[in-house]
Protein backbone atom coordinates (compact mmCIF):
# COMPACT_ATOMS: atom_id res chain seq x y z
CA UNK A 1 0.00 0.00 0.00
CA UNK A 2 1.33 3.75 -0.91
CA UNK A 3 1.92 5.84 1.37
CA UNK A 4 -1.38 7.96 -0.04
CA UNK A 5 -3.74 5.01 0.67
CA UNK A 6 -2.74 4.97 3.93
CA UNK A 7 -5.24 4.55 6.38
CA UNK A 8 -5.07 6.82 9.51
CA UNK A 9 -6.33 6.12 13.12
CA UNK A 10 -9.38 7.66 14.07
CA UNK A 11 -11.76 9.04 16.49
CA UNK A 12 -15.22 10.37 17.21
CA UNK A 13 -15.95 13.27 18.89
CA UNK A 14 -19.59 13.24 20.03
CA UNK A 15 -22.54 16.15 21.08
CA UNK A 16 -20.24 18.66 20.67
CA UNK A 17 -22.29 22.19 20.81
CA UNK A 18 -21.95 24.55 17.85
CA UNK A 19 -23.57 27.52 18.31
CA UNK A 20 -25.46 29.66 16.06
CA UNK A 21 -26.26 33.33 15.75
CA UNK A 22 -29.34 33.56 17.56
CA UNK A 23 -27.57 31.87 20.25
CA UNK A 24 -29.06 28.38 20.01
CA UNK A 25 -26.49 25.00 19.64
CA UNK A 26 -26.76 22.67 17.46
CA UNK A 27 -25.79 19.05 18.27
CA UNK A 28 -22.56 17.60 15.93
CA UNK A 29 -20.82 14.37 16.36
CA UNK A 30 -17.08 14.80 14.48
CA UNK A 31 -14.92 12.42 12.83
CA UNK A 32 -11.24 13.07 12.98
CA UNK A 33 -8.02 11.56 12.78
CA UNK A 34 -6.10 10.46 16.03
CA UNK A 35 -3.31 12.19 15.21
CA UNK A 36 -2.73 16.36 15.61
CA UNK A 37 -2.98 18.33 12.93
CA UNK A 38 -4.84 20.50 10.67
CA UNK A 39 -7.18 18.57 8.17
CA UNK A 40 -9.86 19.95 5.63
CA UNK A 41 -13.29 19.59 7.33
CA UNK A 42 -16.36 18.32 5.45
CA UNK A 43 -19.75 19.49 6.92
CA UNK A 44 -23.14 17.34 6.89
CA UNK A 45 -26.52 18.27 8.30
CA UNK A 46 -29.02 15.83 8.59
CA UNK A 47 -32.88 15.86 9.91
CA UNK A 48 -32.75 12.28 9.64
CA UNK A 49 -30.59 11.93 13.31
CA UNK A 50 -26.38 12.02 13.16
CA UNK A 51 -26.21 8.57 15.03
CA UNK A 52 -27.05 5.88 12.21
CA UNK A 53 -24.55 3.09 11.00
CA UNK A 54 -24.52 4.47 7.87
CA UNK A 55 -23.26 7.54 9.25
CA UNK A 56 -20.66 5.74 10.94
CA UNK A 57 -19.42 3.96 8.50
CA UNK A 58 -19.33 7.38 5.95
CA UNK A 59 -17.50 9.21 8.84
CA UNK A 60 -15.12 6.68 9.48
CA UNK A 61 -14.06 6.42 6.00
CA UNK A 62 -13.18 9.76 4.89
CA UNK A 63 -11.44 10.85 8.47
CA UNK A 64 -9.40 7.69 7.70
CA UNK A 65 -8.29 9.53 4.78
CA UNK A 66 -7.42 12.60 6.25
CA UNK A 67 -10.73 14.50 7.25
CA UNK A 68 -12.40 15.91 9.82
CA UNK A 69 -16.21 15.23 9.08
CA UNK A 70 -19.09 17.48 10.99
CA UNK A 71 -22.15 15.80 11.41
CA UNK A 72 -24.82 17.68 12.77
CA UNK A 73 -28.33 17.44 13.35
CA UNK A 74 -30.81 20.21 12.29
CA UNK A 75 -31.84 23.02 14.14
CA UNK A 76 -35.10 21.10 16.00
CA UNK A 77 -33.95 17.52 15.13
CA UNK A 78 -32.19 14.49 17.07
CA UNK A 79 -29.49 16.59 20.02
CA UNK A 80 -30.04 20.37 18.06
CA UNK A 81 -32.13 22.91 20.40
CA UNK A 82 -34.46 25.03 18.44
CA UNK A 83 -37.75 24.37 16.18
CA UNK A 84 -37.11 22.61 13.38
CA UNK A 85 -39.05 24.32 10.18
CA UNK A 86 -37.81 22.43 6.98
CA UNK A 87 -35.59 24.48 5.11
CA UNK A 88 -36.65 27.89 6.76
CA UNK A 89 -33.23 28.09 8.99
CA UNK A 90 -30.76 25.96 7.23
CA UNK A 91 -29.18 28.22 4.99
CA UNK A 92 -27.66 30.78 7.76
CA UNK A 93 -27.42 27.76 10.03
CA UNK A 94 -25.33 26.17 7.31
CA UNK A 95 -23.29 29.29 7.14
CA UNK A 96 -22.54 29.21 11.22
CA UNK A 97 -21.82 25.32 10.86
CA UNK A 98 -19.01 26.03 8.10
CA UNK A 99 -17.30 29.14 9.20
CA UNK A 100 -16.96 27.30 12.77
CA UNK A 101 -15.55 24.28 11.62
CA UNK A 102 -13.06 26.49 9.61
CA UNK A 103 -12.16 28.26 12.88
CA UNK A 104 -11.28 25.20 14.42
CA UNK A 105 -7.60 23.89 15.13
CA UNK A 106 -7.81 21.15 13.27
CA UNK A 107 -9.23 22.68 10.36
CA UNK A 108 -7.08 23.68 7.60
CA UNK A 109 -9.80 26.62 6.56
CA UNK A 110 -11.11 24.00 3.45
CA UNK A 111 -14.43 22.90 4.02
CA UNK A 112 -16.72 20.98 1.95
CA UNK A 113 -20.20 19.87 2.06
CA UNK A 114 -21.75 16.83 0.94
CA UNK A 115 -25.02 14.52 1.48
CA UNK A 116 -28.14 13.94 -0.22
CA UNK A 117 -32.12 14.58 -0.75
CA UNK A 118 -32.49 17.04 2.35
CA UNK A 119 -29.02 16.98 2.87
CA UNK A 120 -28.48 18.05 -0.84
CA UNK A 121 -31.05 21.18 -1.04
CA UNK A 122 -29.78 22.77 2.20
CA UNK A 123 -26.78 22.93 0.80
CA UNK A 124 -27.24 25.17 -1.95
CA UNK A 125 -29.45 27.39 0.40
CA UNK A 126 -26.51 27.54 2.44
CA UNK A 127 -24.38 28.57 -0.17
CA UNK A 128 -26.50 31.49 -1.33
CA UNK A 129 -25.63 33.04 2.23
CA UNK A 130 -21.83 33.07 0.78
CA UNK A 131 -19.73 31.34 3.67
CA UNK A 132 -16.45 32.16 3.15
CA UNK A 133 -15.08 29.15 3.59
CA UNK A 134 -17.24 26.75 1.65
CA UNK A 135 -14.91 25.39 -1.11
CA UNK A 136 -16.50 22.29 -2.96
CA UNK A 137 -19.79 20.77 -2.80
CA UNK A 138 -21.20 17.04 -3.51
CA UNK A 139 -25.39 17.65 -4.11
CA UNK A 140 -26.71 14.25 -4.40
CA UNK A 141 -30.42 13.51 -4.85
CA UNK A 142 -31.05 17.01 -4.62
CA UNK A 143 -34.98 17.99 -4.29
CA UNK A 144 -35.92 21.13 -6.48
CA UNK A 145 -37.32 24.11 -5.97
CA UNK A 146 -41.13 24.13 -4.66
CA UNK A 147 -43.66 22.36 -7.47
CA UNK A 148 -40.74 21.69 -9.74
CA UNK A 149 -41.10 17.92 -9.20
CA UNK A 150 -44.72 18.43 -7.99
CA UNK A 151 -46.56 21.12 -9.96
CA UNK A 152 -50.06 20.69 -8.46
CA UNK A 153 -49.93 23.83 -6.35
CA UNK A 154 -50.16 20.82 -3.25
CA UNK A 155 -47.58 19.03 -1.47
CA UNK A 156 -46.74 15.37 -3.15
CA UNK A 157 -49.46 13.25 -1.70
CA UNK A 158 -46.94 10.99 -0.14
CA UNK A 159 -45.28 13.97 1.95
CA UNK A 160 -47.32 13.52 4.55
CA UNK A 161 -45.66 10.14 5.13
CA UNK A 162 -42.07 12.47 5.32
CA UNK A 163 -43.91 15.01 7.22
CA UNK A 164 -45.17 12.71 10.36
CA UNK A 165 -41.43 10.54 10.08
CA UNK A 166 -40.12 14.03 11.41
CA UNK A 167 -42.21 15.80 12.66
CA UNK A 168 -40.63 15.01 16.69
CA UNK A 169 -37.19 15.22 17.13
CA UNK A 170 -36.28 11.16 16.59
CA UNK A 171 -37.65 8.94 13.80
CA UNK A 172 -41.13 8.87 13.78
CA UNK A 173 -42.61 4.76 12.43
CA UNK A 174 -44.06 5.39 9.62
CA UNK A 175 -44.79 0.93 9.22
CA UNK A 176 -47.48 1.30 11.50
CA UNK A 177 -50.16 3.73 9.55
CA UNK A 178 -52.46 2.76 6.41
CA UNK A 179 -51.04 5.30 4.06
CA UNK A 180 -53.10 4.06 0.97
CA UNK A 181 -56.08 5.07 3.62
CA UNK A 182 -54.21 8.31 4.64
CA UNK A 183 -53.53 9.47 0.93
CA UNK A 184 -57.27 8.72 -0.48
CA UNK A 185 -58.31 11.34 3.05
CA UNK A 186 -60.03 14.24 1.88
CA UNK A 187 -60.14 17.64 2.21
CA UNK A 188 -56.25 17.24 1.56
CA UNK A 189 -55.48 19.88 4.20
CA UNK A 190 -56.29 18.23 6.90
CA UNK A 191 -54.75 14.82 5.44
CA UNK A 192 -52.17 15.05 9.09
CA UNK A 193 -55.44 14.81 10.90
CA UNK A 194 -56.63 11.41 9.12
CA UNK A 195 -53.12 10.09 9.98
CA UNK A 196 -53.65 10.67 13.61
CA UNK A 197 -50.87 13.96 13.99
CA UNK A 198 -51.32 17.77 14.51
CA UNK A 199 -48.81 19.15 12.04
CA UNK A 200 -49.04 23.04 11.27
CA UNK A 201 -46.63 22.77 9.00
CA UNK A 202 -48.67 20.54 6.88
CA UNK A 203 -51.17 23.00 7.04
CA UNK A 204 -49.38 25.90 6.01
CA UNK A 205 -47.92 24.48 3.23
CA UNK A 206 -51.38 23.10 1.65
CA UNK A 207 -52.60 26.92 1.98
CA UNK A 208 -49.96 28.12 -0.07
CA UNK A 209 -50.84 26.61 -3.80
CA UNK A 210 -48.78 29.40 -5.86
CA UNK A 211 -45.40 30.08 -6.03
CA UNK A 212 -45.96 33.40 -3.63
CA UNK A 213 -43.07 34.56 -1.19
CA UNK A 214 -43.74 32.01 0.77
CA UNK A 215 -42.16 29.86 -1.25
CA UNK A 216 -40.36 32.12 -3.08
CA UNK A 217 -38.03 32.54 -0.06
CA UNK A 218 -36.51 28.66 0.26
CA UNK A 219 -35.97 28.71 -3.87
CA UNK A 220 -32.43 28.83 -4.86
CA UNK A 221 -32.61 27.33 -8.63
CA UNK A 222 -33.35 30.92 -9.87
CA UNK A 223 -30.22 31.80 -8.21
CA UNK A 224 -27.37 29.90 -9.99
CA UNK A 225 -25.89 33.60 -10.61
CA UNK A 226 -25.22 33.81 -7.03
CA UNK A 227 -23.23 30.28 -6.66
CA UNK A 228 -19.38 30.40 -6.60
CA UNK A 229 -18.64 26.86 -5.49
CA UNK A 230 -17.23 23.86 -7.66
CA UNK A 231 -20.43 20.98 -7.16
CA UNK A 232 -20.39 17.47 -8.01
CA UNK A 233 -23.79 16.44 -8.62
CA UNK A 234 -25.72 12.84 -8.46
CA UNK A 235 -28.30 11.24 -8.81
CA UNK A 236 -30.31 7.91 -10.33
CA UNK A 237 -32.32 7.60 -13.37
CA UNK A 238 -35.16 6.38 -10.84
CA UNK A 239 -34.35 8.83 -8.46
CA UNK A 240 -37.78 9.83 -7.86
CA UNK A 241 -36.40 13.69 -7.50
CA UNK A 242 -34.02 12.91 -10.47
CA UNK A 243 -35.33 16.26 -12.23
CA UNK A 244 -33.42 18.51 -9.50
CA UNK A 245 -29.61 17.24 -10.40
CA UNK A 246 -29.67 18.04 -14.37
CA UNK A 247 -31.74 21.19 -13.54
CA UNK A 248 -28.91 21.99 -11.11
CA UNK A 249 -25.71 20.78 -13.24
CA UNK A 250 -27.04 22.79 -16.37
CA UNK A 251 -27.83 26.03 -14.29
CA UNK A 252 -24.08 26.15 -12.72
CA UNK A 253 -22.32 25.75 -15.88
CA UNK A 254 -24.70 28.16 -17.48
CA UNK A 255 -25.25 30.52 -15.11
CA UNK A 256 -22.61 30.37 -12.06
CA UNK A 257 -21.50 33.39 -10.33
CA UNK A 258 -17.94 33.10 -11.95
CA UNK A 259 -15.95 31.13 -14.63
CA UNK A 260 -14.57 29.30 -11.85
CA UNK A 261 -17.84 27.89 -10.96
CA UNK A 262 -19.46 27.15 -14.78
CA UNK A 263 -16.33 25.15 -15.31
CA UNK A 264 -15.87 23.10 -12.18
CA UNK A 265 -19.48 21.32 -12.40
CA UNK A 266 -19.34 17.24 -12.70
CA UNK A 267 -22.40 15.16 -13.12
CA UNK A 268 -22.94 11.49 -12.41
CA UNK A 269 -26.14 9.45 -12.92
CA UNK A 270 -26.47 5.73 -12.28
CA UNK A 271 -28.97 3.08 -12.59
CA UNK A 272 -30.30 3.84 -9.22
CA UNK A 273 -33.24 5.08 -6.56
CA UNK A 274 -33.10 7.46 -4.13
CA UNK A 275 -30.84 5.57 -2.72
CA UNK A 276 -27.82 5.49 -4.97
CA UNK A 277 -25.35 3.08 -5.66
CA UNK A 278 -27.16 0.20 -3.15
CA UNK A 279 -27.95 -2.63 -6.00
CA UNK A 280 -27.29 -3.69 -9.12
CA UNK A 281 -30.83 -4.60 -9.16
CA UNK A 282 -34.20 -2.46 -9.32
CA UNK A 283 -37.11 -4.42 -10.00
CA UNK A 284 -37.22 -7.23 -11.96
CA UNK A 285 -34.04 -4.96 -14.21
CA UNK A 286 -30.57 -6.32 -13.46
CA UNK A 287 -28.03 -3.63 -14.57
CA UNK A 288 -25.10 -5.72 -14.36
CA UNK A 289 -21.92 -5.37 -11.99
CA UNK A 290 -21.15 -1.92 -13.33
CA UNK A 291 -23.87 -0.60 -11.81
CA UNK A 292 -22.40 -0.48 -8.07
CA UNK A 293 -19.49 1.62 -7.99
CA UNK A 294 -16.62 2.89 -5.52
CA UNK A 295 -18.68 6.18 -5.06
CA UNK A 296 -16.73 7.44 -1.59
CA UNK A 297 -13.90 6.66 -3.56
CA UNK A 298 -15.26 9.19 -6.31
CA UNK A 299 -16.26 11.80 -3.98
CA UNK A 300 -13.18 11.31 -1.98
CA UNK A 301 -11.34 11.86 -5.18
CA UNK A 302 -13.28 15.82 -5.71
CA UNK A 303 -12.27 16.47 -2.04
CA UNK A 304 -9.37 15.72 -2.36
CA UNK A 305 -8.53 17.67 -5.47
CA UNK A 306 -10.60 20.70 -3.90
CA UNK A 307 -10.03 20.70 -0.34
CA UNK A 308 -6.25 19.20 -0.47
CA UNK A 309 -5.14 20.75 -3.53
CA UNK A 310 -4.32 16.77 -4.72
CA UNK A 311 -3.36 16.83 -8.79
CA UNK A 312 -5.75 13.59 -9.09
CA UNK A 313 -6.53 14.63 -12.59
CA UNK A 314 -10.15 14.20 -11.54
CA UNK A 315 -10.91 17.77 -13.56
CA UNK A 316 -9.45 16.17 -16.78
CA UNK A 317 -11.63 13.94 -16.75
CA UNK A 318 -15.13 14.75 -18.75
CA UNK A 319 -17.93 16.46 -17.26
CA UNK A 320 -20.48 14.25 -17.12
CA UNK A 321 -20.47 10.67 -16.58
CA UNK A 322 -24.00 8.51 -17.39
CA UNK A 323 -24.39 4.79 -17.22
CA UNK A 324 -26.70 4.01 -20.39
CA UNK A 325 -29.56 1.57 -19.10
CA UNK A 326 -30.24 -1.32 -21.85
CA UNK A 327 -26.52 -1.05 -22.30
CA UNK A 328 -25.77 -1.55 -18.93
CA UNK A 329 -22.46 0.74 -19.28
CA UNK A 330 -20.93 3.81 -17.91
CA UNK A 331 -20.30 6.61 -21.10
CA UNK A 332 -18.58 9.95 -20.55
CA UNK A 333 -20.02 12.86 -21.95
CA UNK A 334 -18.97 16.52 -21.95
CA UNK A 335 -22.33 18.40 -21.57
CA UNK A 336 -26.05 17.72 -20.72
CA UNK A 337 -28.35 17.31 -22.53
CA UNK A 338 -25.55 15.92 -25.30
CA UNK A 339 -24.91 18.09 -28.37
CA UNK A 340 -25.33 15.07 -30.47
CA UNK A 341 -29.26 14.61 -29.55
CA UNK A 342 -31.82 14.17 -32.66
CA UNK A 343 -34.75 15.31 -31.16
CA UNK A 344 -37.29 13.55 -32.29
CA UNK A 345 -41.39 13.46 -32.15
CA UNK A 346 -43.34 10.44 -31.97
CA UNK A 347 -46.67 11.48 -32.98
CA UNK A 348 -49.89 9.66 -31.66
CA UNK A 349 -52.29 8.92 -34.19
CA UNK A 350 -55.52 6.36 -33.70
CA UNK A 351 -58.71 5.67 -35.01
CA UNK A 352 -60.55 7.19 -32.10
CA UNK A 353 -60.39 3.77 -29.77
CA UNK A 354 -56.93 4.53 -27.94
CA UNK A 355 -58.32 3.37 -24.65
CA UNK A 356 -56.13 0.52 -22.87
CA UNK A 357 -53.51 -1.24 -24.50
CA UNK A 358 -56.06 -3.24 -26.15
CA UNK A 359 -57.19 -0.41 -28.04
CA UNK A 360 -55.89 1.08 -31.23
CA UNK A 361 -53.41 3.84 -30.40
CA UNK A 362 -50.48 3.85 -32.44
CA UNK A 363 -46.94 6.22 -32.06
CA UNK A 364 -45.12 6.87 -34.95
CA UNK A 365 -42.41 8.94 -36.38
CA UNK A 366 -44.21 9.86 -39.18
CA UNK A 367 -45.86 13.33 -38.99
CA UNK A 368 -49.78 13.22 -39.29
CA UNK A 369 -51.18 13.25 -42.83
CA UNK A 370 -52.10 16.54 -44.30
CA UNK A 371 -56.03 16.92 -43.34
CA UNK A 372 -56.27 14.68 -40.74
CA UNK A 373 -58.02 15.08 -37.22
CA UNK A 374 -58.42 12.72 -34.26
CA UNK A 375 -59.59 12.25 -30.79
CA UNK A 376 -59.68 9.91 -28.37
CA UNK A 377 -62.15 10.29 -25.13
CA UNK A 378 -62.15 9.27 -21.47
CA UNK A 379 -63.64 9.79 -18.27
CA UNK A 380 -61.56 10.76 -15.24
CA UNK A 381 -63.15 10.23 -11.92
CA UNK A 382 -61.13 11.46 -9.02
CA UNK A 383 -62.90 8.82 -6.62
CA UNK A 384 -61.34 5.84 -8.79
CA UNK A 385 -57.99 6.91 -9.67
CA UNK A 386 -55.50 5.37 -11.77
CA UNK A 387 -52.60 4.18 -9.65
CA UNK A 388 -49.15 4.89 -9.95
CA UNK A 389 -47.28 1.41 -8.69
CA UNK A 390 -45.27 2.93 -5.81
CA UNK A 391 -44.77 1.30 -2.34
CA UNK A 392 -47.22 3.46 0.51
CA UNK A 393 -44.16 5.22 2.23
CA UNK A 394 -42.06 8.19 0.82
CA UNK A 395 -38.53 6.16 0.86
CA UNK A 396 -38.79 5.78 -3.05
CA UNK A 397 -42.04 6.66 -5.41
CA UNK A 398 -42.41 4.22 -8.18
CA UNK A 399 -39.22 2.41 -10.10
CA UNK A 400 -38.94 0.25 -13.82
CA UNK A 401 -42.55 -1.23 -12.83
CA UNK A 402 -44.61 -3.43 -15.26
CA UNK A 403 -47.67 -1.31 -16.08
CA UNK A 404 -49.61 -4.12 -18.56
CA UNK A 405 -52.65 -4.23 -15.28
CA UNK A 406 -52.91 -0.51 -15.23
CA UNK A 407 -52.89 -0.61 -19.16
CA UNK A 408 -56.19 -2.44 -18.90
CA UNK A 409 -57.91 0.30 -17.83
CA UNK A 410 -59.95 2.22 -20.40
CA UNK A 411 -59.12 5.91 -18.20
CA UNK A 412 -55.88 5.28 -19.45
CA UNK A 413 -55.28 6.02 -23.92
CA UNK A 414 -52.14 3.91 -25.32
CA UNK A 415 -50.10 4.48 -27.98
CA UNK A 416 -47.09 2.01 -28.88
CA UNK A 417 -44.91 1.71 -32.11
CA UNK A 418 -44.33 -1.25 -34.04
CA UNK A 419 -41.10 -3.27 -33.13
CA UNK A 420 -38.24 -1.65 -33.42
CA UNK A 421 -36.20 -2.69 -36.97
CA UNK A 422 -32.66 -2.01 -34.43
CA UNK A 423 -32.01 -0.59 -31.54
CA UNK A 424 -32.47 3.09 -30.03
CA UNK A 425 -30.53 4.95 -27.51
CA UNK A 426 -32.68 7.85 -26.19
CA UNK A 427 -30.48 9.73 -23.58
CA UNK A 428 -31.63 13.24 -22.49
CA UNK A 429 -35.09 15.37 -21.21
CA UNK A 430 -37.95 13.67 -22.43
CA UNK A 431 -41.31 16.40 -23.45
CA UNK A 432 -44.63 16.05 -24.42
CA UNK A 433 -47.20 18.23 -26.14
CA UNK A 434 -50.51 17.77 -25.81
CA UNK A 435 -53.47 19.42 -27.37
CA UNK A 436 -56.49 18.58 -25.06
CA UNK A 437 -59.90 19.56 -24.08
CA UNK A 438 -61.99 19.11 -20.87
CA UNK A 439 -65.77 19.90 -19.75
CA UNK A 440 -64.39 20.79 -16.34
CA UNK A 441 -62.50 23.67 -15.39
CA UNK A 442 -59.57 22.27 -13.65
CA UNK A 443 -58.23 18.72 -14.39
CA UNK A 444 -54.42 16.95 -14.97
CA UNK A 445 -52.69 15.11 -17.92
CA UNK A 446 -50.12 12.74 -16.91
CA UNK A 447 -47.51 11.17 -20.04
CA UNK A 448 -45.58 8.29 -19.08
CA UNK A 449 -42.86 6.62 -21.51
CA UNK A 450 -42.89 3.29 -21.91
CA UNK A 451 -40.31 0.20 -22.95
CA UNK A 452 -42.55 -2.59 -24.09
CA UNK A 453 -40.26 -5.87 -24.38
CA UNK A 454 -41.72 -8.92 -26.48
CA UNK A 455 -43.10 -10.64 -23.89
CA UNK A 456 -45.27 -7.84 -23.56
CA UNK A 457 -43.99 -6.42 -20.32
CA UNK A 458 -44.53 -2.37 -20.13
CA UNK A 459 -41.36 -0.90 -18.18
CA UNK A 460 -41.77 2.46 -16.99
CA UNK A 461 -39.25 4.89 -17.82
CA UNK A 462 -39.72 8.42 -16.74
CA UNK A 463 -43.07 10.16 -16.89
CA UNK A 464 -44.26 14.22 -15.60
CA UNK A 465 -48.17 15.43 -15.26
CA UNK A 466 -49.62 18.96 -15.79
CA UNK A 467 -52.20 20.86 -13.80
CA UNK A 468 -54.68 22.62 -16.16
CA UNK A 469 -54.61 25.92 -14.23
CA UNK A 470 -50.69 25.98 -13.84
CA UNK A 471 -50.31 25.80 -17.73
CA UNK A 472 -48.71 28.89 -18.13
CA UNK A 473 -46.64 28.30 -14.81
CA UNK A 474 -47.01 28.52 -10.74
CA UNK A 475 -47.38 31.94 -10.19
CA UNK A 476 -51.05 32.51 -11.43
CA UNK A 477 -53.66 30.14 -11.74
CA UNK A 478 -55.80 30.02 -14.97
CA UNK A 479 -58.91 27.96 -14.80
CA UNK A 480 -59.94 26.35 -18.81
CA UNK A 481 -63.11 27.15 -20.52
CA UNK A 482 -64.80 23.74 -20.85
CA UNK A 483 -64.18 22.63 -24.53
CA UNK A 484 -61.28 24.65 -25.40
CA UNK A 485 -58.45 23.12 -26.71
CA UNK A 486 -55.44 23.83 -25.15
CA UNK A 487 -52.02 23.02 -25.50
CA UNK A 488 -50.21 20.98 -22.72
CA UNK A 489 -46.33 21.17 -22.39
CA UNK A 490 -45.93 18.38 -20.10
CA UNK A 491 -42.41 17.76 -18.50
CA UNK A 492 -41.47 13.84 -18.64
CA UNK A 493 -38.16 14.33 -16.77
CA UNK A 494 -34.46 12.35 -18.30
CA UNK A 495 -33.62 9.07 -19.00
CA UNK A 496 -30.95 7.11 -21.10
CA UNK A 497 -32.02 3.78 -22.22
CA UNK A 498 -31.90 1.28 -24.85
CA UNK A 499 -34.88 -0.26 -26.61
CA UNK A 500 -33.08 -3.11 -27.98
CA UNK A 501 -34.23 -4.35 -31.32
CA UNK A 502 -37.88 -5.85 -31.36
CA UNK A 503 -38.83 -3.98 -28.26
CA UNK A 504 -41.99 -1.08 -28.75
CA UNK A 505 -41.86 2.16 -27.27
CA UNK A 506 -45.16 3.47 -25.63
CA UNK A 507 -46.89 6.31 -24.63
CA UNK A 508 -49.73 6.52 -22.01
CA UNK A 509 -52.20 9.20 -21.45
CA UNK A 510 -54.39 9.71 -18.12
CA UNK A 511 -55.49 12.41 -16.02
CA UNK A 512 -54.58 10.34 -12.36
CA UNK A 513 -51.26 8.96 -11.32
CA UNK A 514 -52.16 8.02 -7.59
CA UNK A 515 -50.58 8.72 -5.13
CA UNK A 516 -47.48 9.98 -6.84
CA UNK A 517 -49.95 13.04 -7.10
CA UNK A 518 -52.60 14.27 -5.79
CA UNK A 519 -56.31 13.61 -7.51
CA UNK A 520 -57.37 16.46 -9.09
CA UNK A 521 -61.12 16.96 -8.01
CA UNK A 522 -61.90 18.50 -11.56
CA UNK A 523 -64.27 21.29 -9.77
CA UNK A 524 -61.73 23.93 -10.51
CA UNK A 525 -62.73 24.95 -6.50
CA UNK A 526 -59.38 26.16 -4.32
CA UNK A 527 -57.39 23.52 -3.96
CA UNK A 528 -56.58 21.16 -0.77
CA UNK A 529 -60.06 22.45 0.83
CA UNK A 530 -62.51 20.82 -0.23
CA UNK A 531 -64.36 17.33 -0.64
CA UNK A 532 -66.57 17.65 -3.61
CA UNK A 533 -66.08 16.08 -7.23
CA UNK A 534 -66.82 15.13 -10.25
CA UNK A 535 -65.65 13.04 -13.12
CA UNK A 536 -64.39 14.86 -16.14
CA UNK A 537 -64.70 13.75 -19.99
CA UNK A 538 -61.84 14.56 -21.52
CA UNK A 539 -60.18 14.90 -24.84
CA UNK A 540 -57.09 14.19 -26.72
CA UNK A 541 -56.72 15.18 -29.95
CA UNK A 542 -54.05 14.27 -32.58
CA UNK A 543 -53.57 14.48 -36.10
CA UNK A 544 -52.46 18.03 -38.37
CA UNK A 545 -54.19 20.26 -36.45
CA UNK A 546 -53.41 19.33 -33.28
CA UNK A 547 -50.03 17.38 -33.58
CA UNK A 548 -49.86 15.38 -30.03
CA UNK A 549 -46.25 14.06 -29.82
CA UNK A 550 -43.61 13.04 -27.41
CA UNK A 551 -40.13 14.50 -28.36
CA UNK A 552 -37.34 11.59 -27.58
CA UNK A 553 -33.82 12.50 -27.03
CA UNK A 554 -32.31 10.52 -29.79
CA UNK A 555 -28.43 9.43 -29.80
CA UNK A 556 -28.35 8.87 -33.58
CA UNK A 557 -26.59 4.95 -34.02
CA UNK A 558 -23.30 6.24 -35.45
CA UNK A 559 -22.57 8.63 -32.86
CA UNK A 560 -23.23 6.57 -29.97
CA UNK A 561 -20.20 5.77 -28.08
Amino acid sequence: MSKVDEKMETTVYRNVRVPMRDGITLSADIYRPKQDGEFPAIVVRTPYLKTTQAIFETGTYFAEHGYAVVYMDVRGRGDSDGVFVPYRNDGIDGYDAIEWAAEQRWCTGAVGTMGGSYLGRIQWLTALTKPPHLTAMISAVTPSDPFVEWPTGLPNTQHICWTYMTSERVMQNIDVIDWEQVYYHLPFVSMDEAAGFSSPQWREEVNHTELDEYWKHICYQDKFHRIDVPVLHISGWYDDEQIGTPLNFMGMTNNGETEHARSNQKMLIGPWPHQINRSTTLGDVKFGPGAVIDLNGYQRRWFDHWLKGSENQIMAEAPVKLFIMGDNAWREEQEWPLARTDWTRYYLHSNGKANSRFGDGKLTATPPETGSCGKDEYEYDPDNPVPFITDMVSHQIGGPDDYRAVERRDDVLVYTTEPLAEEMEVTGPVKAEIFASSDATDTDFMVKLLDVRPNGVAQRLTDGMVRARFREGMEKQQLMVPGTVYKFTVDCWNTSHVFEKGHRIRVEIASSAFPKYDRNLNTGDVLGQTTEMKTAEQTVYHGETYPSAIILPVIPREQRR
